[in-house]
């Protein structure tokens, strides 16, 4: 098949959006009432598992879509402590709203910077078609064999040299956002004697809402998950899509994607990749667990039971374990903010600092969520109430890159090593 270019179609431009300081009291009224449109449709989009298309037309007329892009190029310029109030206002409201986005941002992010190996015309491309479409994009890297590449291996999307270009087939699993998706960021490998691995940057065409599919790209529903169930993170077939040169956007000898084994520059990219990561996940699963609390405390108050002859925050109990979750929610914006701020001013957290902080925050919003289980009973886990969808949302969060265990792994090595080299040197 041909590709089907870097041509952007016409669209309705975002609402005009201010900037700086005024973008931020911008932001404090357009959020809210956000939320709230978003909540009003979430627990029918968990139910049918469907895409949120209309959120996404929402978010784009508000210029939200297009925030992290330059404002040299109609974007809003954003650093990462706006996207954390944008991602935590949505994620309030409809969390795999949040997680697509989420996605978009950390794209856009990684071409901002510098050290981006993207040729200029694809980075254009993709930030034109935000601003004017609200276009979305995401990586696609997960395979049925090789699971997550952070782990190590080869892909087996494989892109083969052509004439003019590569063509590229594969299969990809949990390609969060798929039937939206403009552009699809394919971690492939070439098939030359010496594979080179990386991204190929695929365009997508707008179709309609009922057919994902379109020439070269099969989507096979298979998202059936336990929570972000809205999210449409299908399966992808890739069949013999032909790419021009320009769109393997990023490839490499497999030992230069090691962090150890590239420049600083990429180090430092790789450094700040992983604080935007883990700050605008931890951002939404911290919401969600927000939203549940809300719930929570308008139940406690509102709930009197025949026996008591008051409502249920009058306990001691209760009120202790609500205590709980209102420290371990302080401990996770405290952390939140502060990652924020240090990646604004140029000194984000390490890969390891990052890791503990995705462990904490959402660790704590997992036990917030189990807490207000436990002093609901019943009526937490009635799907007549948003309590148990908040709590199978927040679930999810063990399965983003990096995963608990890894995380953990790294952080001992460096505490064990850091043993052996002080007792070395008394």
């Amino acid at each position: 098949m041909s590709s089907p270019g870097l041509a952007l179609s016409g669209a309705v431009l975002p609402l005009p959006r201010a900037e700086g300081a005024a973008r931020l009291a911008q932001l404090d009224t357009l959020l809210p009432p956000i939320t709230r449109a978003l909540a009003e449709g979430a627990a029918l989009l968990d139910r049918d598992a469907r895409f949120p298309f209309d959120n996404f037309a929402l978010l784009h007329r508000h210029g939200l879509i297009s925030e992290v892009v330059p404002r040299a190029l109609g974007g809003g310029g954003g650093g990462l402590a706006t996207a954390r109030r944008i991602v935590g206002a949505i994620a309030a409201g409809e969390s795999a709203t949040a997680l697509v986005l989420t996605m978009t941002y950390l794209q856009h992010r990684s071409l901002v910077r510098p050290s981006t190996r993207w040729p200029q015309a694809q980075r254009q491309a993709v930030f034109e078609s935000a601003v004017r479409e609200g276009a979305l994009v995401n990586a696609l890297r997960v395979e049925p064999d090789l699971g997550t590449p952070a782990r190590g291996g080869l892909p087996s999307t494989v892109a083969r040299r052509t004439e003019t270009g590569w063509r590229l087939s594969g299969h990809k699993l949990y390609c969060t956002g798929i039937p939206a998706l403009r552009w699809l960021s394919v971690w492939a490998r070439t098939d030359e004697a010496q594979p080179r691995i990386g991204v190929f940057l695929v365009p997508r065409p707008a179709g309609s809402e009922d057919s994902p599919d379109r020439p070269g790209i099969r989507v096979v529903p298979s998202w059936d998950h336990l929570g972000l169930r809205a999210s449409a993170s299908h399966e992808v077939i890739l069949e013999d899509i032909d790419l021009p040169f320009g769109n393997a956007v990023d490839i490499r000898l497999p030992n230069e994607w090691a962090p150890a084994g590239t420049g600083q520059r990429d180090n430092d990219a790789h450094v700040e990749q992983q604080a935007w990561t883990s700050v605008l996940l931890g951002t939404l699963y911290d919401a969600v667990a927000r939203a549940g609390v809300d719930w929570l405390v308008s139940f406690l108050n509102t709930r009197v039971p025949g026996n008591l002859g008051a409502p249920l925050a009058s306990l001691p109990r209760v009120q202790e374990t609500a205590g709980e979750i209102a420290t371990l929610l302080h401990v996770n914006q405290r952390l939140l903010d502060a990652a924020a701020q240090a990646a604004d001013a140029g000194e984000p957290d390490d890969d390891i600092a990052s890791g503990a902080l995705k462990f904490t925050v959402t660790g704590n919003a997992i036990r917030v969520l189990e807490l207000a289980l436990q002093l609901t009973g019943n009526h937490g886990l009635s799907r007549n109430n948003p309590l148990e969808r908040f709590h199978r949302d927040v679930l999810c969060s063990r399965i983003h890159t990096p995963q608990n265990d890894t995380i953990l792994s790294a952080a001992g090595r460096r505490a064990l090593a850091a043993f052996r080299n002080s007792e070395s040197r008394g």
